[in-house]
């Protein structure tokens, strides 16, 4: 495992915003613009966190996740939603195929940084190797 920070958004202001955010705290952000891209890229790195928008091209965000979770390397990896979605039941959908957590859009610069360190302190889902 990397103590690096994959980024998985299409937008490119918003992969922007983050990857300064990110690395103004000191952290390596590698970033991949779809979902494919970004499998490859998790397999490759066995990142610290992987941050996941879910309206991408090609592939959605939720089946992004579920192809993650079936990468025996990436057990206990946290994958944390970045997402605009944030009707009823959004944060659940996302929890069920397979993120850890979920983080509105736009995100708070004063803030964005501090919910993604809360998501690699805390411990290993039940399950996780």
């Amino acid at each position: 495992m990397t103590d690096a920070i994959l980024l998985i958004e299409d937008n490119e202001q918003n992969r922007y915003l983050a990857t300064f955010l990110l690395e103004k705290k000191g952290y390596t952000v590698v970033s991949a613009s779809d979902g494919p891209a970004g499998i490859r890229q998790a397999a490759a790195l066995a990142p610290r966190l992987i941050l996941l928008d879910i309206q991408l091209p090609s592939m959605d965000g939720y089946a992004v996740a579920r192809k993650l979770r079936e990468n025996p390397a990436l057990d206990g990896t946290p994958i944390v939603a970045v997402t605009s979605y944030a009707m009823p039941g959004d944060r659940e959908k996302v929890l069920a195929s397979g993120c850890n957590g979920y983080i509105e859009k736009p995100i708070h610069p004063e803030t964005f940084v501090a919910e993604i360190e809360d998501y690699m302190t805390k411990p290993k889902q039940e399950g996780s190797s």
